[in-house]
């Protein structure tokens, strides 16, 4: 008979962020178990209850939850959105001492109950998270990753299809670096529908000149801030992009995504967790593709890794 493979996933806090990326498992049918963990017993039997009153319209999944961590025990994939929130205003790094420190708690106790898993930290600031986190433990490299700039690539994807009036398939592009006020838009390499950004036109005119460029840029950095002033926090588009993760892990998929994994070396980066376009499978974060890059992109990455560093020795990483 084959192999049995675990479809077991675990999300550690259920705030609005894990309980988005529950709901969007659930819909998409991403895991065969779901179980849900966070210290307030009540809001984790809460959601609980009303995910599974909505089992009848979605795939099969069995949903548990606890205020112990030993619920998590057996997991395939761990899921970390447990800490402070952020606040309207406030930077992604200004949360860093106070989340950290729980990453730094959780990760040795949750490998101790799941071996095996792959550890995704959504969790901002997520770069140094994920680089606290990996260090707590002895795990083989990409085992522990961060969700990264994948929204931030969705976000990208969203705005320059927009822009082209197209839909958002025919877009391929990235942001790399940090998941936050640093990060990259790596414009030299974005295809709309195969055609260059550079040399997409309508009607005859350019649509992706320099300032166009520049605004959409800048809205994708801004896009988190927007969205928190207006409404608190960020969770459905983030619970939507954890969930393709995980399928890309559960389902050994080998699917490249800018996810945030600690730097071994790629356009001479060491030492700091960011994100760039990374074979995602079942070991978790594996290769690192290195594409092609303007210079001006290739300064903006390595200034990227200097502000996430910085962050790093701030907090003695």
């Amino acid at each position: 008979m084959p192999e049995q493979r675990n479809h077991k996933v675990s999300i550690v806090g259920v705030g609005s962020v894990g309980t988005a990326i529950a709901y969007a498992c659930l819909i998409r049918g991403s895991a065969g178990a779901l179980a849900l963990y966070d210290t307030n017993a009540k809001k984790v039997r809460a959601e609980v209850l009303d995910l599974n009153h909505g089992s009848q319209f979605v795939p099969h999944c069995t949903v548990s939850g606890s205020d112990q961590l030993d619920i998590t025990a057996g997991s395939a994939i761990v899921v970390v959105t447990a800490g402070a929130k952020q606040h309207p205003g406030q930077s992604r790094l200004e949360l860093a001492a106070t989340n950290v420190a729980i990453a730094q708690q959780l990760t040795p106790k949750l490998l101790e109950m799941s071996p095996r898993a792959v550890i995704i930290f959504v969790t901002n600031p997520v770069d140094v998270v994920t680089y606290a986190a990996a260090q707590t433990v002895d795990a083989p490299p990409g085992r522990i990753f961060g969700s990264g700039t994948l929204l931030d690539s969705s976000r990208f994807r969203f705005l320059v299809a927009q822009r082209a009036d197209l839909a958002v398939g025919n877009v391929h592009g990235f942001i790399v670096g940090e998941h936050g006020d640093s990060e990259i838009s790596l414009w030299s390499s974005v295809s709309i529908g195969g055609v260059p950004a550079e040399q997409f036109r309508s009607d005859g005119a350019l649509v992706f000149d320099e300032a166009t460029r520049t605004a959409i840029s800048a809205e994708v950095v801004n896009a988190a801030y927007e969205i928190i002033e207006g409404k608190g926090a960020t969770n459905l588009a983030i619970g939507l992009s954890t969930a393709r993760i995980i399928e890309a892990v559960l389902g050994d998929q080998h699917r490249v995504m800018p996810v945030s994994s600690v730097q071994r070396g790629a356009y001479e980066i060491t030492g700091v967790a960011l994100s760039l376009p990374t074979v995602v499978s079942a070991a978790g974060a594996a290769e690192v593709l290195q594409v092609p890059l303007a210079v001006n992109e290739l300064l903006g990455l390595q200034a990227s890794a200097t502000t996430l560093r910085s962050a790093q020795d701030s907090l003695d990483l």
